[in-house]
């Protein structure tokens, strides 16, 4: 039951069977018999097993595996070493993706752990101190600034209690809280100043309440429910394999059918072409593309590390390549979650010292100094009224020996102000009194130049608005000289006559950095949307000032959300870039909106409220210092510096990390292709032999083709990727362009190596030895040929030389060991008899050089081409600025 805060206090006793007397022993132990211990349900997390075999459904996975069976089957199980090198391929691959995912079901343990204090109980008539675990619902507890809450508990009596609510709600100003009667059943969960809940922190203040639910029944367990119930989404790159796997597996059943049915019209034996057909669709899959990719990732994931970015999930480093929206937090996300005086007012004649001097002492936060800065422990509002003033000189600590606190009027809702009482060094009692500026006004009768006029007011009236305008929160403090400290403090009597002495205006600032990374988005095509639970006028000032919200865009609150079906919020959701006052139910039907719309959509926050839409969302990004525990186990990266410009580099990284994996799949693609045709031509033409044998297509996959694929892998972020708009999540990898390329530059791989074919066999072939020379010039043209061709691949537009033919050292290396993998099965005798290749003369290796760095010229006069194509297609379209202006 979640109404507990709309109910009157004499139903919830009656209901919970309890008294202001507490429980007793017998009766909490037979309650937690039945309700359970206040605890959060452990997860239920598959074993490592079903982990495992979770991980082979992948697409391409199951393609590796049909590839092993279909070899095994081929050869009658004679030939094994293809498939037990698939077999192991598949294993690393999965070994390295469960040591990442180990590390992304921590939320609940991390709620459990946090959801734990001890706790003050009424127990059989007296105090008990005992685990926050051992409450039951009807028990009445004791809380104290600086206590967490154990429980969600109603309100029995308070004194000057506050709360600190923005892990759960996302104010960044503790609340007031009061026992006030019954509320309205929909009043927000943020607003429910009767109650106070589970895992948030006490500030200021005391109180009794009686607990009305524990464990997995708290604000706090719906928010671990909603964890457990939500279903992960596979990610851009998951579908982007899958749908490779689609395309692969269609192509190899292709290829058999097509081998077998030429085989039969030439006459040849059913079996033999079946065993052929086979061959070819094995040679057609690139045994290593699962682990390049993965291993693409891995190292994508230790250069985040560096620019602090912590990645628990190698697929959500490639996802946030192609995040349009950024749904964030705004308290200590967007903002430094620490109040801060933005603007000290005094009066005509009036001195700041005199104000400071109130505002520090007229106050329970104590001032601290760390490595030499001011810092304070307390109340939010409070604390920032003591670093202000320790700023300018005015020491709380050495104030408090001079004028030493002898009484005080704690501040409540109803006199919405606090005074203080301390010993003046002269003689006599000085007042100070601080509250809200309408309420402190109006008992004021003096300025600092003398008694207020109607002018004076109105002035200090017309700052207050203006402060209020521009979403600060607004403190007035004033103060008054007594004889003596009177034997009754009476507030209505004594806060009179009071000496206006000015106005702070405070605000949690944005962070320095947030402004910069803002527009950084905007110009990637990014859109930032602010979700908190934050009013809608301190939202919308701080979305102004970071230029989240810009003129047209709109801002929506949760009690507003709540009369909106999804279908509505769905449709207009691009129109909102604020949305305010919402509870955790509210950020999953926001983030859901925009993937409704095929937006890919990354969530930053750090309190428990932003868990479950961490989660929700395609990417997870929880703040490392400042985040919760519960943050950091929902997300899939955690930002280890609390930078939100830092999601920006890391958008940029996982644009690049998927630019450099479409590069090594166009690469292991088109080379494979070339290996395809190159059989498949020679089975056509009926030419007598295989231009390739097994051994050397198994070389070709696992060792040639995967070295430049991992180089192509690390290859350096392209200049202008933060310029283009990201890619929609259902933006299929095998475009018309990406597919024309692949199938002329396979063409090209392939012809290269059959003109070496038939120079060896007609031309530069060794007497007698024609078909085996043949075979050696088009095994060393074909290996070659493709190391060349990773030069090509490095970029889709630009030219090699542009780019500096050794500007990638891995690529390089990777040419140079490739390069001399070749050269010893080409000329180490007994590599040429595993290999089946034969030494070569000058004439020979002069051919196989010229072909093989042909794939250079050819791809860079084509890119010359089409750099050509698209600059006089630019030079004809209108100035789109030009265009702009007229409209």
């Amino acid at each position: 039951m979640g109404d507990w805060h709309s109910r009157p206090i004499e139903i919830l006793w009656e209901e919970l069977e309890a008294g202001p007397e507490g429980l007793t022993g017998r009766q909490a132990d037979q309650r937690l018999e039945r309700w359970g211990p206040n605890e959060l349900e452990p997860p239920r997390r598959p074993g490592l097993l079903r982990r495992a075999l979770a991980l082979m459904k992948d697409p391409m996975i199951l393609v590796l595996l049909g590839a092993a069976v279909l070899s095994l089957l081929a050869s009658g199980g004679e030939d094994w070493l293809d498939a037990a090198i698939i077999l192991v391929i598949v294993v690393v691959n999965n070994i390295l993706s469960l040591s990442q995912e180990d590390h992304a079901q921590r939320a609940l343990e991390a709620l459990r752990r946090g959801a734990s204090p001890t706790a003050r109980a009424m127990r059989d008539n007296r105090q008990t101190r005992l685990e926050s675990a051992r409450l039951v619902p009807g028990d009445v507890i004791l809380l104290e600034a600086g206590d967490q809450v154990p429980a969600d508990c109603r309100l029995l009596t308070c004194a000057g209690l506050r709360c600190d609510e923005s892990a759960m709600t996302g104010e960044s100003q503790s609340v007031e809280k009061g026992p006030c009667g019954p509320l309205p059943a929909d009043t927000a969960v943020g607003d429910r100043t009767n109650m106070v809940l589970s895992g948030t922190l006490v500030t200021a203040g005391r109180c009794t309440a009686l607990v009305c639910a524990t464990g997995m029944d708290t604000q706090m367990g719906a928010i671990a429910r909603m964890l457990l119930d939500d279903k992960p989404q596979p990610t851009p790159l998951q579908r982007r394999m899958a749908e490779i796997s689609k395309t692969l597996s269609f192509l190899c059943l292709c290829v058999c059918a097509l081998m077998f049915g030429v085989g039969l019209l030439q006459g040849k034996e059913m079996l033999e072409m079946f065993l052929t057909a086979v061959s070819l669709a094995v040679a057609a899959i690139p045994e290593g593309l699962p682990a390049t990719v993965t291993i693409v990732l891995t190292l994508g994931v230790q250069r985040m590390a560096g620019r602090g970015a912590i990645v628990k999930k190698l697929t959500a480093v490639e996802t946030l390549g192609c995040a349009g929206v950024i749904c964030s937090d705004k308290t200590g996300t967007l903002t430094q979650n620490r109040m801060t005086v933005q603007q000290l007012w005094v009066p005509a004649g009036g001195h700041r010292r005199d104000a400071l001097l109130a505002g520090c002492l007229c106050s329970d936060a104590r001032l601290e100094w760390r490595a030499g800065a001011p810092a304070a422990a307390g109340d939010p509002t409070e604390t920032a009224l003591v670093v202000a003033a320790a700023q300018e000189g005015v020491d709380q600590t050495k104030l408090e020996d001079q004028l030493p606190r002898v009484g005080e009027l704690p501040f409540d809702s109803t006199r919405k102000r606090m005074s203080t009482f301390h010993t003046a060094p002269g003689g006599g009692v000085v007042m100070l009194v601080k509250g809200a500026p309408d309420v402190l006004l109006a008992r004021c009768t003096y300025g600092p130049r003398g008694p207020l006029t109607q002018s004076d007011r109105d002035r200090v009236l017309a700052a207050n608005e203006d402060m209020a305008r521009r979403a600060m929160r607004v403190l007035a403090v004033a103060r008054r000289e007594l004889p003596r400290l009177p034997a009754r403090l009476d507030g209505e009597q004594l806060e009179q006559e009071l000496t206006f002495l000015g106005l702070f205006g405070m605000a949690d600032p944005p962070r320095k950095e947030v402004a910069r990374a803002v527009a950084l988005c905007h110009a990637a095509g990014v859109r930032p949307v602010m979700i908190t639970g934050d009013h809608r006028s301190t939202a919308l000032a701080i979305a102004r000032e970071l230029d989240i919200c810009r003129p047209g865009d709109l801002a929506v609150t949760g009690a507003e959300l709540d009369f909106m079906p999804q279908s509505m919020l769905e449709e207009d959701i691009d129109r909102f870039s604020v949305f305010a006052r919402v509870t955790p139910e509210h950020k999953m039907r926001i983030v859901r909106a925009w993937q409704k719309r095929g937006k890919v959509v990354a969530m930053t926050g750090d309190g428990v409220n932003d868990a479950p839409a961490l989660k929700a969302a395609d990417i997870g990004c929880a703040m490392g210092r400042s985040g919760t525990d519960v943050a950091k186990g929902a997300a899939e990266m955690v930002l280890t510096d609390d930078n939100f410009s830092t999601i920006v580099q890391a958008v940029e990284e996982g644009r690049g990390i998927y630019a450099n994996i479409r590069k090594a799949i166009h690469y292991l693609l088109s080379c494979n292709i070339g290996e395809l045709l190159t059989v498949f031509l020679a089975t056509v033409l009926d030419l007598g032999q295989m231009p390739l044998v097994p051994v050397q297509l198994l070389w070709l996959n696992l060792v040639t083709d995967s070295l430049p694929a991992l180089a192509l892998g690390v290859e350096p972020v392209e200049e202008g990727v933060m310029d283009q708009p990201p890619r929609r999540a259902d933006q299929g990898l095998f475009d018309r362009a990406f597919s024309l390329r692949l199938a002329w530059q396979g063409l090209m791989v392939g012809g290269l190596t059959l003109a070496a074919y038939f120079l060896g066999l007609r031309v530069l072939g060794r007497p007698g030895l024609e078909g085996e020379t043949a075979n050696t010039m088009a095994f060393a043209t074909l290996t070659l040929s493709q190391l060349f061709h990773a030069f090509n691949v490095r970029s889709e537009d630009r030219s090699l030389f542009a780019q500096g033919v050794l500007s990638n050292p891995a690529m390089n290396r990777a040419f140079l060991t490739g390069l001399l993998l070749q050269l010893a099965v080409l000329l180490i005798p007994p590599l040429q008899g595993v290999f089946s290749v034969l030494p070569m003369d000058p004439a020979q290796w002069l051919a196989v050089g010229l072909l093989a760095a042909a794939p250079i010229p050819i791809c860079e006069l084509t890119k010359l081409r089409a750099r050509r194509r698209a600059a006089g297609t630019a030079g004809t379209r209108p100035d789109p600025g030009r265009e702009y202006a007229q409209v």
